[in-house]
């Protein structure tokens, strides 16, 4: 896949400016990494799971990008499993890792571990997912989550008129039917996406423009473990049967991640909600989503998915290899965030990247000439 590897220009240009103050961070870096050639380094990277496009896109760019740094990568996948995960950053401590980059399933989980890890002076690098509830974590790299939320928030509203894509009010005034999902409730992220949307959407709900018609506003109602397609296809099932069963239809699915658009959309397809073969058929809902994961860019293109949250895994690759590379050079990375990412124990010192919003108009700019997707592939939905 040409999009998620290498990109070493990219990386340079994003290898932001270090200070030079020679420090570390919790992990202590005290073995004297600063003077070793990069090539007799090696560096653990921990992902939570294969099953997600994306989670295969970033441990491909961050191994290829470590790669042409010349040093040498350990990439382990978990299979959203958290006792293998656990064992996996045992097993790299022992194997004697230079550093850790860590994209956590359970973020609160690894506490000793990175203890382990702090232990033996091994800096950590908390990679998208933020390591809750320890001081044994050095640096966060990731995107502006809240705003993630936000953009998918007014993606939503403007999928249905509300306002414009910018967030402007059009006077459009509903009421519409909504249905709001959050992702799995042990990563940090969901109720960064979460909250970020309900904010966005709270003043429209409360002056009766949307409303939730199950009742379920909160993010332990709406929350799909471990981000599945199959749970988030059952509950949309069950919020037609329990809610929507008088008739009323369902105008509008706030979704914080791509596959779980594509279970909502499954569910509402069975329902009835789409194409078929009666003579007013009843439209799909406006569907957001997150990671412009290749079927759901299809389903956007073909104007079955409304939107999605484009968050490129080659530039956030591309700062963890800074980061990294400030740690084994014995410095710190610099940060653009050192007060949002409280993880409980302490502020982790954060870089935090940009994101878009992708609509259909948006897929040839954004996407296909960026050369992160083929005009080819969001043909077929399938990565070449």
């Amino acid at each position: 896949m040409n999009k998620k590897l290498g990109l070493t220009a990219l990386g340079a240009a994003l290898a932001v400016g270090l200070t030079a103050c020679g420090g570390s961070g919790a992990g202590g870096n005290s073995n004297d990494t600063a003077s070793s050639d990069p090539s007799d380094l090696t560096i653990g990277v921990s992902m939570p799971t294969q099953t997600s496009e994306r989670w295969i896109a970033d441990g491909n760019a961050v191994k290829s990008q470590l790669e042409d740094a010349k040093y040498k990568v350990d990439l382990q996948y978990a299979n959203d499993d958290i006792p293998t995960q656990g064992q996996q950053i045992d097993q790299m401590i022992t194997e004697g890792a230079d550093l850790l980059v860590v994209a956590a399933i359970d973020g609160t989980a690894l506490s000793s571990q990175l203890q382990a890890a702090a232990d033996a002076d091994i800096p950590v690098i908390s990679y998208d997912r933020l390591i809750r509830d320890t001081e044994n974590v050095d640096f966060y790299v990731s995107f502006d989550n809240y705003k993630v939320g936000v953009a998918q928030g007014t993606a939503l509203l403007a999928g249905l008129g509300v306002t414009d894509k910018d967030g402007k009010p059009t006077g459009t005034k509903g009421p519409f039917n909504i249905e709001l999902f959050a992702g799995s409730l042990d990563d940090n992220n969901a109720a960064f996406f979460f909250n970020g949307a309900f904010d966005t959407l709270k003043p429209f709900i409360d002056d009766g423009t949307l409303v939730v018609k199950s009742g379920q506003t909160s993010i332990e109602q709406a929350a799909t473990l471990r981000w599945a397609q199959e749970t988030a296809q059952k509950r949309m099932e069950d919020l037609l049967t329990g809610s929507y069963n008088d008739g009323t239809k369902v105008n509008g699915v706030l979704s914080p991640y791509d596959g779980i658009s594509r279970g909502i959309i499954t569910a509402l397809q069975n329902a009835g909600y789409g194409p078929n073969l009666t003579s007013t058929p009843t439209p799909l809902p406006v569907v957001t989503g997150q990671d412009a994961e290749i079927a759901s860019v299809k389903l956007i293109n073909d104007g079955v998915q409304s939107s999605t949250i484009f968050k490129d895994t080659r530039t956030l690759a591309a700062q963890a290899v800074t980061a990294s590379e400030a740690f084994l050079e014995g410095n710190e990375p610099e940060a653009n965030d050192t007060k949002t990412y409280d993880n409980g124990v302490k502020v982790v010192p954060s870089y935090l990247l940009p994101i878009e919003t992708v609509y259909k108009d948006d897929i040839q700019s954004v996407l296909i000439d960026s050369g992160y997707w083929t005009a080819d592939e969001v043909a077929k939905g399938q990565a070449g």
